[in-house]
Order: C-alpha cells, then structure tokens, then sequence
C-alpha cells in the first residue's frame, strides 16, 4: 500500500520503485520499433513476486498491459500493474487496455506517466470509476526522456529534432572541397547507426546530397537486427526526408534507392520532375520564409505524418538554419583527434553575435569516449 507525505502526494517503496524500473527496462526494447508509438512497458506484481510483463513492440499489435496480462493469467487477479505510460481507454488499432485490466481483476494501477494523447476522462479515470486505486507520477521523467519524441509531438505539434554533426578539433566538417569522409573513427559511426534507429525520420538539404551523395539509411550491426527480429520487434526503416527547394537532385541519387522511404519537401512554386523517374518518392510542397523552406511548417507537415524523433544531417548552412529557428532539442556533436585547418568548412552558420550574452548556450547531457573520437550529447537552454 502506497502511502503519501503531508502535501497528498504518493511516497513510493522501495518495490513500486523495483517494479518500474523493471517496466521501464522492457520499454526500452520497443526503442528501434514502436514508432509512432510510444515506447511502453509493463510489469504485473503481487508483493515481490512478478507475474506477468510485457513490453509494446509495434503500432498494431497488441500493447504492453495486454501481453503482460496473458502470460499472468488467473494470476493477474488482484496485482498491481506497473505501466510506464497510462493505459489506453480509447479504441484504437487495438482494444483498449483498460478493459482488459479491469476485466482481469487487477486492483492497483501504478503508471508513470499520463498520456497526452488522451482526453480528459481517459484511461486513468476509467480505472478509478471501476474502483482500482490508480497512482501516477513514479519515474515520471524516466518515461517522457524516454519516449520525448511522441510527447513533443502530441503536446507541441512538431517532431523533436536532433541534429547531428561531427567535426574537427579545430571546428571544421569537411575540407574547402567538401570532402568529409571519414573525420570520426569506425566506433563513432557505428554509433551514429543507433541513433539514427531510434529516430522516425533522417533529414538532409539537397546542397549535402549533391556533395557528399548520401544513402542516409540504418546500418546496424547483423547481429542487433538478428536480435530484434527474434523478439518480435524487427528494426522500423526510418523516413528519409530532403529538402529540396527547387527541385535540383537528379534522380540517380542514392537517396532515390528505394531502400527506404522517401520524402522530398520543395517550394510550391516549383515544377515537379517526371515522377517515373523518382519510384516510390512522395513529394510536399512547403511554404517557403526568406531563406529557404519555412523550417516551421516542415515540422508541422512532419508531425502530420506521425514522425517522434527527427535526426538532422546536414550541412553548416541548414544546421545554421535550425539553431537560428530556435528549433534544436539536442545536439549529437562527435569530435575527433584531428585538425583541418583555417580553410576548411566550419560546423555551423550562425549571424553574427556582437553581445555575448547572446551567444548560444548548450547543456551537456552525456559525453563519452567512442574509440578515439568523443561523443557530446548536448541541449539549449531555454
């Protein structure tokens, strides 16, 4: 039994922690997966004793409540289930889970966090109308970290875009002639193959496609995708998305392989090519700002589409563009052991600051050592 300090709130033992951090851990198996779902876990307990878990693993099956309560069965009467997001009490692709849990016997839901999807008199109230004690709020944060993409979208309208750049000691990401490969080490790629799994969506400008001729796909590891397969959540191909104002990439680009989706975002006022040549490419005209696409309204059309997490690669001009928008969430900087001179390209295209206190100021999150290479996780203050 849960009890709670002098303001009301819940104050959780030392199992409810267990229990959910237990829950979250099977969450995270649905990283590579879920999307657009959100990452959800579940553990069904009664005292120390597990009975049941699961873990959300694609949009249309079955979510996390629902495989725990089958693997618990008859067991699951009078449990407490352990959620990280609020169970769902709207039908969707699926039944919704509420009705499950209460049809089961459960009498104490502890959930995470609430879902913002959900209106008002949603899964938690359904919950409490059947007469389970509902408590929210444990590891809290744990799952909205977890899951940042589905909430900024749901409760801002657009994705959460994450750029990611590497550079130089000195600064730089390519020489004056646009050569960039390889200025990180095999380590600090393969990293970057994670986080571009995780993501629902890999965006470049048409200026890095036409230099660098990107394929802008997930590489993992065989053995990484051997095991998600093996547990039901095969690795989700993210979408790829160029912005092309005018329309300049030929379609012999590797970003036209059809080994993923793909996503062209142009001016409206530009002629669309012969799509024959452009198999299985969707085309968006987007309204346009003085310098380029409005960034604005290319999230918006993104968070249309359902995309969580974006992952930006691309070069100094359009990364400028995004810091300048005031729309970077998290900064992926790789920075290697090597120096490209004064002549080299810089890492971002920032206007000119007379003030430092206008400068851009950036928390680091996590930094760790990736073979020679060191890997900054990075977010603006704001």
């Amino acid at each position: 039994m849960t009890t709670h300090d002098h303001c009301g709130l819940p104050t959780w033992s030392a199992l409810d922690h267990l229990h959910m951090a237990h829950a979250l851990r099977l969450a995270e198996r649905g990283l590579y997966s879920t999307q657009p779902n959100p990452r959800v876990g579940c553990v069904l307990a009664h005292g120390e004793a597990v009975v049941g878990s699961g873990w959300h693993q694609r949009a249309g099956e079955p979510h996390a409540e629902v495989l725990a309560l089958r693997e618990a069965g008859n067991r699951a009467r009078g449990a407490t289930a352990y959620v990280t997001l609020e169970p769902c009490g709207l039908q969707g692709r699926t039944p919704p889970c509420t009705k499950a849990l209460i049809e089961a016997g459960i009498t104490r839901v502890v959930a995470a966090a609430a879902d913002p999807f959900q209106q008002a008199g949603g899964g938690l109230e359904r919950l409490r109308k059947a007469g389970i004690q509902v408590e929210t709020g444990l590891m809290r944060e744990a799952t909205r970290e977890l899951n940042r993409g589905f909430f900024m979208r749901i409760e801002q309208q657009r994705p959460w875009v994450r750029i990611k750049l590497a550079m130089s000691l000195d600064g730089r990401t390519a020489l004056a002639n646009g050569s960039s490969k390889w200025i990180t080490g095999e380590a600090a790629r393969a990293d970057v193959q994670h986080w571009r799994a995780r993501s629902s969506a890999l965006l470049t400008g048409s200026g890095t496609a036409l230099s660098d001729n990107p394929h802008l796909t997930v590489r993992l590891p065989t053995a990484t995708i051997l095991q998600a397969q093996q547990a039901g959540a095969p690795v989700a191909t993210p979408l790829r998305v160029i912005l092309d104002r005018n329309l300049r990439l030929p379609a012999g680009s590797n970003l036209f392989d059809r080994s993923a989706p793909t996503l062209v975002m142009h001016a409206a006022r530009t002629p669309l090519p012969d799509r024959a040549c452009f198999a299985d490419t969707e085309w968006q005209a987007v309204a346009e700002s003085t310098a380029g696409l409005d960034l604005k309204a290319v999230l918006q059309q993104l968070a249309a589409r359902q995309i969580n997490e974006l992952q930006i690669e691309a070069g100094a001009t359009l990364c400028g563009a995004w810091f300048a928008a005031g729309l970077v969430d998290e900064l992926l900087l790789y920075i290697a052991p090597v120096l490209l001179g004064d002549q080299a390209r810089p890492l971002l295209s920032l206007p000119a600051l007379t003030d430092m206190a206008a400068r851009w100021h950036l928390r680091t999150l996590d930094r760790r050592m990736l073979g020679e290479d060191l890997r900054l996780c990075l977010r603006p203050d704001r």
